[in-house]
């Protein structure tokens, strides 16, 4: 066996070995990612609509005097912050919109016409932080049914 030859069998040895040992990587990395939990697998879709006018007379209209009156839900002020976050993550666990909404409107981040309110953005930032302090609540809602029921227990409060 001339040098050149055993050159080139230890550099196929070597490729083959690498082409291994990284098929071996690819494996590991790809059941790792299959076994991992998933939490929530949800697919959210919003829309938001920012058309506003505003009227500049000092008297109210007629449209404003009707559309104060026809507000259903009110904003809870007697909930806690806790019991807010509690029940707009509650809702989010569900991945219904309609019930996502309505808690949305109940806990005062979003209008009736799917608009952000001013908390909106402060409640957003603060439901991070509730949410690493509040690991058992949320493992007790871990199922969408579950997180439904709890809901409609506390939605009225």
């Amino acid at each position: 066996m001339t040098r050149n030859q055993k050159i080139a069998l230890g550099c196929g040895g070597a490729g083959c070995f690498g082409l291994i040992m990284l098929t071996i990587v690819c494996v590991g990395i790809f059941i790792y990612m299959q076994r991992r939990p998933t939490f929530a697998s949800v697919n959210r879709n919003y829309n938001f609509n920012t058309n506003r006018n505003t009227n500049s007379e000092d008297s109210p209209s007629e449209n404003e005097n009707s559309s104060s009156e026809n507000t259903s839900p009110r904003v809870s002020t007697s909930m806690s912050d806790d019991d807010k976050h509690k029940l707009f993550y509650a809702a989010k666990m569900t991945a219904d919109f309609d019930l996502i909404h309505r808690v949305s409107v109940k806990v005062g981040v979003m209008n009736e016409d799917n608009t952000p309110t001013e908390q909106f953005e402060e409640f957003a930032k603060d439901e991070i932080a509730w949410a690493l302090r509040n690991t058992d609540f949320i493992q007790s809602i871990n199922t969408a049914e579950k997180a439904r029921e709890y809901v409609n227990e506390h939605i009225n409060d």
